[in-house]
């Protein structure tokens, strides 16, 4: 996809959006050629994307590590920005991959203070971290490796 650079976001519009937003949405290869496309909770660290899940997206990118993502906010299309990464996710399958991984500790924190108060519980005031860790068959960190980055900017547009 090639989008004129003038649209592009700034690294650190980047790191704002990524480290705000609540919401991606995570595309990967099903059974067969069906797409599996999914919001999730995620954090950002080492220009990587992660999330703890479960389920269908942890199996499909066992058998295929290839997804995409897009983390977008605002409604309007000429306010819209958006960040699009193509690249392959990482399972980490046990503890001992998660204790190893050099920025889910840093992750953990953020998405504890970022998602604190998110299930309809009133915040804390001293998050704790994100504690989630691989659990029975499908319950794991992924690490999104990002082999290509698009990122858009419709404040830009001359409209």
């Amino acid at each position: 996809m090639a989008l004129p650079r003038e649209l592009s976001l700034s690294d650190a519009q980047i790191d704002e959006i990524m480290t705000s937003q609540w919401n991606m949405r995570i595309a990967t290869i099903g059974p067969g050629t069906r797409i599996n496309l999914t919001p999730m909770w995620f954090g950002w660290g080492g220009g990587r994307v992660y999330f703890y899940g479960r389920g269908q997206k942890v199996v499909n990118l066992r058998r295929n590590a290839s997804c995409s993502v897009i983390v977008d906010r605002n409604e309007k299309f000429p306010e819209l920005q958006a960040i699009m990464l193509r690249g392959q996710g990482v399972v980490l399958e046990d503890a001992a991959a998660e204790a190893a991984d050099p920025h889910l500790a840093a992750v953990r924190v953020q998405m504890g203070s970022k998602y604190n108060g998110g299930h309809d519980r009133p915040p804390a005031e001293n998050p704790a971290p994100n504690s989630a860790s691989a659990g029975g068959r499908n319950r794991r960190w992924v690490v999104i490796e990002p082999q290509q980055i698009v990122t858009w900017d419709n404040f830009k547009l001359k409209m």
